[in-house]
């Protein structure tokens, strides 16, 4: 079956003073069809974090454009990943920083099957309508929580330690990346990818609801505006890829 597809990607710089998230959607040059989105969230310093977000970017788009279609897409994510992270480390001794990021990426391949993965707490969420089918689990210090029953989910919202990552790209250990998959794409599908500057302030049933509310330009824009809206002017980086199926 033949879908149409709507996508964009948006940003906001929050009330930080650097924009430090980097994003992308792509088309393969070579391959009808195929389409790679991704959000990184850079940690790091003035600057540092920005360049770590920078190559999750580069090296993510520019691999991409070399994969074909008999190369397994999860080793493709795998190995694009695993480089990002040694070039990340290996800027610890060019830049003098602590660089590091976080990463989550949808793939649209052949036969409108799609795979996910990430690192870190930069998130996909993926709708069928109103109602969510998945959602990645982020890397976090208070999810580890959640998931061992020690707090809940209200407490996790105000908890000290919510910003704390157990894993990310170019941190100290080897990265953790978890993946998905979706293998029957149809119409009324739609997947957002972003960067916790926008997802701290939406509950999973209301990102369903917006996301059913028009185009994915449309979206994006009433998304952010309203994570900037309860920010109250303390609001981080937010950064958005939407793509909608019909």
């Amino acid at each position: 079956m033949s879908l149409k597809l709507d996508a964009c990607v948006a940003q906001h710089q929050g009330d930080r003073k650097e924009q430090q998230d980097r994003l992308t959607l792509v088309a393969h040059q070579h391959i009808p069809g195929v389409v790679l989105a991704a959000v990184a969230d850079g940690m790091g310093g003035h600057t540092g974090g920005a360049l770590a977000a920078e190559q999750v970017i580069h090296t993510l788009s520019s691999n991409f454009q070399r994969w074909s279609e008999e190369e397994d897409p999860r080793n493709f994510v795998t190995e694009s990943l695993n480089e990002v992270h040694t070039m990340i480390k290996a800027s610890r001794f060019i830049n003098e920083k602590d660089p590091h990021s976080t990463a989550v990426l949808l793939m649209l391949c052949p036969h409108n099957s799609v795979l996910w993965a990430h690192c870190g707490d930069s998130r996909l969420y993926v709708f069928r309508g109103l109602h969510l089918r998945a959602r990645t689990t982020d890397h976090s210090y208070v999810e580890h929580l959640i998931q061992t029953g020690k707090i809940t989910q209200e407490e996790a919202e105000t908890h000290p330690n919510r910003n704390i990552l157990l894993t990310s790209l170019g941190g100290h250990e080897a990265p953790r990346v978890d993946f998905g998959s979706l293998d029957d794409v149809q119409a009324g599908d739609s997947f957002l990818l972003c960067s916790d500057g926008l997802w701290g302030y939406f509950d999973d049933y209301e990102l369903g609801a917006i996301m059913m509310t028009g185009s994915a330009r449309e979206v994006a824009t009433q998304l952010i505006r309203l994570a900037r809206a309860r920010g109250e002017h303390k609001g981080d980086n937010i950064s958005v890829a939407i793509l909608k199926f019909s």
